[in-house]
């Protein structure tokens, strides 16, 4: 799986590698010199990120870390001083590139049905909390800090980011980050949430990879379908949400994999799945 050859920074390397690890995908942020921020390019390359792992049917999980110190500085600031890419015209020409562009970013994760780590190894800020958050599970390192600091260059989160704070540290603490702008080490993102493990920074990866492994041994549908239940439980009614669930059961019960992985239980043994 390579990266797309219009994923490409202004510099003609790729802003995002990817690599296989048997059934899991590692994509790595590779723009160091920007600290990963997220310009055209780097949008590009998520969207079609999502896109070739959602296609791929052997993909069971994601994985997305980071080059140098920083996982993700958020916008481009030499772009927006000087009114290029996304941030280049008229208001609404703006409005329509962040609808075209950035915006397609947390479409893309919300809509990939492959579970996703995130490997936090420095400052997530801005857009860059907003990505890490689009994640499903965030391990981080110790010297990771987390900022909704849109508000300290008189910008508002444009890529998602109050739809999806709020959902995970609650209304109040999003209003806390957001207002002020602060930063939050490590220590405290584990306390909200934010993250659901802290390591040091030389077994980061390691860490990330660990609990990718022990998501993928399971069938790659079940994976997909506890997803979409998920993602649908996030605006369902009960009832809806149990329709829903009553569907997926179905599908889930005439897999081949369902049937090993109830007779290995039986069996006491260790299933053997197929993917079929």
């Amino acid at each position: 799986m390579s990266a797309p050859e219009q994923d490409r920074n202004a510099g003609g390397m790729p802003p995002l590698v990817r690599e296989r690890r048997g059934s899991i995908v590692v994509a790595t942020l590779a723009s160091p010199q920007t600290r990963n921020a997220i310009d055209d390019a780097m949008a590009a390359a998520l969207v079609a990120l999502c896109a070739d792992v959602q296609a791929d049917a052997t993909a069971h999980v994601l994985v997305l870390a980071a080059q140098g110190p920083a996982f993700c500085a958020g916008g481009n600031l030499r772009d927006m001083a000087a009114r290029e890419g996304m941030y280049a015209g008229s208001p609404a020409a703006v409005r329509q590139a962040f609808h075209a562009g950035i915006q397609q970013v947390p479409l893309a994760f919300h809509a990939l049905e492959v579970p996703v780590v995130a490997a936090i190894n420095g400052p997530a800020v801005g857009a860059g909390l907003d990505l890490a958050l689009m994640c499903d599970i965030r391990i981080a390192s110790s010297a990771a800090t987390f900022a909704e600091s849109f508000v300290k260059l008189g910008l508002v989160s444009g890529d998602g980011g109050a739809w999806w704070l709020r959902r995970i540290v609650g209304a109040a603490r999003t209003a806390q980050m957001t207002f002020t702008g602060d930063t939050v080490d490590a220590a405290t993102a584990l306390a909200w949430g934010i993250v659901s493990e802290v390591v040091a920074g030389d077994v980061l990866l390691d860490a990330a990879l660990e609990i990718a492994g022990r998501i993928a041994r399971h069938p790659a549908h079940s994976l997909r379908l506890n997803k979409r239940l998920l993602r649908d439980a996030e605006h369902a009614s009960l009832p809806e949400h149990l329709h829903a669930a009553a569907a997926l059961q179905a599908i889930a019960l005439h897999t081949d994999d369902a049937r090993e992985g109830v007779a290995a239980a039986l069996e006491r043994r260790p299933p053997r799945f197929t993917g079929r």
